[in-house]
């Protein structure tokens, strides 16, 4: 196992890509908090059913009082924070315009939550990384950010962001042996990417998988791989990097 003894932190872990993150990286043997505003409950079941061990907590990723009560919670269950997935985000039930039509409030939430989230998240465990000598934070980015996707500028511009975040986290946390990456994938077959697609969510699988070099579509599983990457040992000397899971969409 590439993770025992490790203990990761995973946003937005109730469902869909947090959730299969969670069971992953507690297959390769990490403690788990799974954290959302929604209920974990299901998520630490199936890693409990697995024989692995995770913890729920409740966090609302822009607010920062309940960032640190969330990595309070994971060093009092596990004395430690190696690992941060950075993956709650406003993707599913966004409404998308022209950008000059876009919902001010929406825009505003959209930023909050996947912007400031990321930096407030990080925040609150980077101090507990530090003091045992090191970590990765995994950012989850977006093929939306370098590729541009219309109707959707408030979540291009807020995963262009988290990019950047990334960037400049890993220089400034590069001599604390912390490690900072991203992870750009294409559309992942989730219930958010349903949600977010609609009505013309086939059409839309469709025309994703055509424009790939590999012709189909994302599935959780084949993000999980780059996460336990970017999470382990393996990857102790990379940081700063965008990694795209796209199927060759893009080439950064």
């Amino acid at each position: 196992m590439q993770l025992t003894n490790k203990v990761a932190v995973v946003t937005g872990a109730a469902r869909g890509l947090g959730r299969a993150y969670v069971e992953a990286l507690a297959a390769e043997g990490a403690a788990v908090v799974a954290a959302d505003l929604n209920d974990c409950s299901d998520s630490v079941a199936a890693v409990e059913a697995a024989g692995g061990q995770a913890i729920a907590a409740t966090v609302d990723v822009a607010d920062g009082d309940s960032c640190q009560s969330m990595a309070e919670l994971a060093m009092q269950a596990f004395g430690r924070v190696d690992i941060l997935i950075n993956n709650a985000a406003l993707y599913a039930g966004l409404k998308g315009a022209r950008f000059e039509q876009l919902d001010e409030d929406q825009w505003d939430r959209v930023m909050r939550v996947n912007i400031k989230g990321t930096w407030l998240t990080s925040r609150a465990v980077v101090g507990h990384m530090r003091a045992s000598g090191g970590g990765s934070i995994i950012n989850i980015a977006s093929l939306a950010a370098v590729f541009g996707l219309p109707y959707g500028l408030d979540y291009v511009a807020s995963k262009a962001a988290v990019i950047g975040m990334t960037r400049g986290m890993a220089r400034e946390l590069g001599p604390d042996h912390i490690r900072v990456n991203a992870v750009a994938p294409s559309a992942v077959m989730t219930e958010g990417t349903e949600e977010f697609f609609g009505e013309k969510f086939e059409k839309a699988k469709a025309v994703i998988a055509a424009n790939q070099l590999i012709p189909r579509n994302l599935e959780t599983e084949d993000l999980t791989g780059t996460i336990v990457y970017l999470a382990s040992d393996a990857s102790r000397f990379v940081t700063g990097q965008t990694h795209m899971v796209d199927g060759g969409s893009w080439f950064l």
